[in-house]
């Protein structure tokens, strides 16, 4: 996909909130500990990185509950494979 850089920037600048949010609310961390978890999920990659924005391909709330609680969350959590209303409210 080719993005414009403020196209860029809002995608990014949502992704982060959205896995904040996810990971102070449902993983425990500080406001301040889920802002600096978002950045370093969601680094800014320059816009002639390979592959740029790969990262929105699945959601915020995936990454986060992939880190939450592991990679069977889908199968061991079927309740969280859908993005709870609060999180979806932030859209």
């Amino acid at each position: 996909m080719t993005w414009s850089e403020v196209e860029y920037l809002d995608s990014l600048q949502a992704e982060r909130r959205d896995y904040a949010w996810v990971m102070h609310h449902h993983g425990g961390l500080t406001p301040a500990e889920a802002r600096e978890a978002a950045l370093e999920r969601y680094p800014y990659e320059p816009d002639d990185a390979p592959c740029r924005g790969l990262v929105f391909h699945d959601e915020a709330w995936h990454w986060a509950m992939l880190v939450i609680h592991g990679d069977r969350y889908v199968v061991e959590r079927p309740e969280l494979v859908d993005p709870s209303p609060g999180y979806r409210a932030l859209r």
